[in-house]
């Protein structure tokens, strides 16, 4: 049933249809500027991701259950209510007036919606990190550190090449949460026309406007965006 929901979304719609709807305006703008601001959102989580999963599985703190809830807690409710969240966050607060200051506007702005997608990826890709970081044995990090490298440079040098292959799929997972992200883009950054209008967001109008073309359109964007991702995790894997 899978297989066939999947392959439905190929069959039902015409090809000049959908070949049309894919280089018309809004297409072409909604497809840039989900690539740019997932490429973006993406390197960000990473940037987190990284130290955050590295922290968690080597340390122990004081608080460290509370933390990894926190970070998991995305994970486990709705995208509507992490997109209200976050407008409740950078809406009209103490953190909004000082993010206006150096120059940084989130709400229903192109900035709120790398923040949508950056919020909602981060838990997963830290998630993913974690894991990766747990089954790394740590006695090869001793041994770098007994042989002179410091903490940091055993990390470059030692844990970071070793964990290539979760860093690879966390990248891909973000980026394809990134790209697919609807509910925190839609009540962080909203879904107007041409302005934050990311596929999901493109998906969505055109049901409501009931154009069923340019929402297939965007809908088989989508999907080969994120088989692209996966299929060349899957290649880097097992070696080109």
């Amino acid at each position: 049933m899978l297989v066939l929901a999947i392959g439905s979304l190929f069959v039902v719609p015409e090809f000049k249809d959908i070949w049309q709807n894919l280089w018309s305006e809004e297409m072409m703008f909604s497809l840039k500027l989900s690539m740019g601001t997932g490429l973006i959102s993406t390197i960000m989580v990473m940037g987190f991701a990284l130290p955050i999963g590295y922290t968690l599985s080597r340390f122990e703190f004081f608080g460290k259950g509370f933390v990894k809830t926190i970070i998991d807690l995305p994970v486990a409710f709705p995208e509507l209510v992490l997109g209200l969240c976050l407008l409740l966050l950078f809406g009209n607060s103490f953190v909004s007036r000082c993010m206006e200051m150096i120059g940084l506007k989130f709400v229903f702005t192109k900035q709120g919606v790398v923040a949508a997608q950056f919020f909602t990826a981060l838990p997963y890709a830290s998630r993913i990190m974690k894991s990766t970081f747990d089954y790394i044995d740590p006695r090869l990090e001793f041994v770098s550190r007994s042989l002179g490298y410091s903490m940091f440079q055993t990390f470059i040098n030692v844990s970071l090449p070793l964990a290539k292959n979760g860093c690879l799929a966390a990248t891909v997972i973000s980026f394809a949460r990134c790209i697919g992200t609807f509910g925190t883009v839609l009540i962080l950054a909203g879904g107007s026309y041409m302005k934050t209008e990311v596929l999901p967001v493109t998906l969505y109008l055109n049901i409501s406007y009931g154009n069923m073309g340019m929402a297939l359109t965007s809908g088989i964007v989508l999907m080969v965006v994120s088989f692209a991702a996966i299929y060349i995790f899957e290649r880097a894997e097992v070696g080109f």
